[in-house]
């Protein structure tokens, strides 16, 4: 087995250097915009979430060393295979971020890096401190290891994933050349994952290729009708970096001690965000479809082919 480095300790320089190139960027032009206690809030997560992983990511590593006895074939280490599961390992990558926007234990997770109302490069940083306790790994991070893919491959093909995820946010960059919008992820297609205007809720959530949000109905174009609005749906008024991390598990808690049936429990714990049991809180679903009510309509058959969820 090759000696792989892991390529996010080597890219870490390269992101504070590129933060900053923005933010002067930003200074000159107007372009893109910075918030102080808002960044300093991204880095911090960052940071936590780099100390999270050397304490929680051998839970992670050793689940995926026992999975490995059962794999189906042995692969090996030609550069062809490092080829075929960058490939695949998006497509995994694709299916967890949608779910993380489906269920709310896993959604109180991922809404750490939607908390922020600024797009730009230290939101990229942004990112959680729990993620091996939600357990997705188990359900979503074993089947290239069961394939026949060595674990230490996935974990360097998905520490590229996002590292190519970097780059993608920011509003400096405007739409690129039509190829190039129509197979890879891009600063477009993400600012549109990023919003929470109505139209947007919910959509695209390619890592690296946009195909797969074209492929399963949930590919949205940017568009210049209406300023994009970021951040999550109640947005948390705060830059405290425990509150940024916690809220959500929190909201959990609160809810199923206030549940009074085991319907109840399941789906303030397992259901889409913003489910209640008398519906009176919005889910995406329902932001959705009274914006199209609104509408006239419009959109509504696009809207039925994958309605999205994630309403906090």
């Amino acid at each position: 087995m090759p000696n792989l480095p892991d390529p996010i300790l080597w890219a870490i320089p390269a992101f504070i250097l590129l933060v900053i190139a923005e933010m002067i960027y930003g200074r000159m032009t107007g372009n893109t915009r910075f918030e102080p206690r808002d960044t300093a809030a991204s880095l911090v997560m960052g940071l936590g979430n780099t100390v999270s992983g050397v304490l929680l990511g051998g839970i992670v590593l050793a689940w995926l060393l026992f999975v490995e006895q059962f794999a189906l074939i042995d692969i090996g280490w030609a550069w062809y295979w490092f080829v075929l599961a960058f490939v695949l390992d998006d497509f995994v990558y694709y299916w967890s971020h949608r779910w993380a926007h489906t269920v709310r234990w896993w959604w109180a997770d991922h809404v750490v890096h939607h908390s922020s109302q600024h797009y730009n490069l230290s939101t990229a940083l942004r990112q959680p401190w729990l993620n091996p306790l939600t357990l997705k790994f188990i359900f979503l991070g074993s089947w290239l290891v069961l394939v026949g893919f060595p674990p230490a491959m996935i974990a360097f093909v998905g520490a590229l994933n996002l590292i190519y995820q970097f780059w993608i946010h920011t509003e400096a960059v405007g739409k690129m050349w039509a190829p190039i919008e129509a197979v890879m992820n891009t600063p477009s297609h993400h600012r549109v994952h990023h919003a929470t205007n109505p139209r947007y809720l919910d959509r695209n959530y390619a890592g690296v290729f946009i195909v797969w949000d074209r492929m399963f109905g949930t590919f949205e174009p940017e568009t210049d009708e209406e300023e994009i609005r970021y951040g999550i749906v109640r947005n948390l008024g705060t830059h405290n970096p425990l509150t940024i991390c916690l809220h959500e598990w929190w909201g959990i808690l609160k809810d199923i001690r206030s549940a009074r049936s085991p319907r109840d429990v399941l789906g303030y714990w397992l259901g889409p965000p913003g489910w209640s049991p008398d519906g009176s809180r919005d889910t995406s679903a329902m932001l959705k479809a009274r914006w199209l009510e609104e509408q006239g309509g419009d959109g509504a058959s696009r809207s039925d082919k994958h309605p999205p969820i994630a309403a906090e």
